[in-house]
């Protein structure tokens, strides 16, 4: 290499960045959906958006354990392009887009119409300050992304993770969690935690179920996850960074506001409690 190419390597690297930072929205994809309508307005600049946490699938997907009859889809899959059988696509964009246009009308934030998926390696996740983990009894991350999401929640970022259910998914995920904050615990957040004032006063902790579960059985409970559970991890400030929804499926809730077969009071109370985290993390 020569020193004139030396010397121009920086100015190339600030020119790469830049036209990175500015790269245009895309959508994944998907678990589910693969051909939902994306919003005319859906490049329009504005203050909050809906960002969605990406993450690789945990390996024991491929053995068919977790109980949710996902193990048929292989751990070998590409989790950075998304598609079937990779867990974070779940419920992906539709849940993410009528929860935003429902935070859009219950607030007086200026709320994108589509929703962001974030990848940790590339760096990009503190323009993102609320991130979302769906299916997180089915992740493993790295240990890269565990040191950048530490770092993103220290700094003052905020995760809320849902939609994983049991003992053997809840062990999956502490895996994964108690990597990110080993020196903190995981605790149970009682019904007068602010976060459950910050709009809406939602004083009982009520189990917001699956679509599967309550379609296929009239129940509100998936696997031995029997009773909601509402848990946290503070920082030094009793500043909630990780708000953990285990036992319930908020994106589910959100997902389905638009079918009549899925009950509004369920739906009501999911976004109700999705706004509220919302709130808490742009307030605290």
């Amino acid at each position: 290499m020569t020193r004139r190419t030396l010397q121009a390597a920086p100015a190339v690297l600030i020119l790469v960045g830049i036209l990175y930072a500015q790269r245009p929205w895309r959508e994944y994809p998907a678990f589910e959906y693969n051909d939902f309508p994306v919003p005319p307005d859906y490049q329009e600049k504005t203050e909050w958006a809906f960002a969605r946490l990406m993450y690789p699938n945990a390996a024991f997907a491929r053995g068919g354990r977790g109980g949710r009859g996902f193990g048929r889809f292989g751990f070998n899959v590409d989790w950075t392009q998304g598609g079937r059988g990779v867990f974070w696509t779940m419920d992906y964009p539709r849940s993410d887009r009528h929860f935003s246009l429902a935070t859009r009308r219950l607030t007086r934030l200026h709320v994108r119409s589509v929703e962001e998926p974030v990848n940790l390696d590339d760096g990009f996740q503190y323009n993102w300050p609320f991130l979302y983990g769906v299916e997180v009894g089915h992740w493993d991350l790295t240990d890269n992304q565990v040191k950048l999401l530490r770092e993103f929640l220290l700094r003052g970022g905020f995760f809320m993770c849902d939609d994983f259910h049991g003992s053997f998914e809840w062990e999956i995920f502490t895996r994964s969690m108690k990597r990110v904050f080993p020196d903190r615990e995981i605790v149970d957040l009682p019904d007068d935690e602010m976060i459950f004032h910050a709009i809406y006063d939602l004083d009982q902790q009520i189990q917001v179920p699956g679509a599967s579960p309550w379609f296929g059985r009239g129940v509100t409970y998936e696997q031995d996850g029997y009773k909601p559970t509402w848990r946290g991890i503070f920082d030094d400030r009793h500043r909630l960074m990780v708000a953990i929804c285990h036992n319930m499926d908020l994106g589910d809730s959100w997902e389905h506001a638009d079918n009549p077969e899925y009950p509004e009071k369920f739906s009501a109370l999911g976004i109700r409690i999705g706004v509220n985290y919302v709130i808490y993390s742009m307030t605290h």
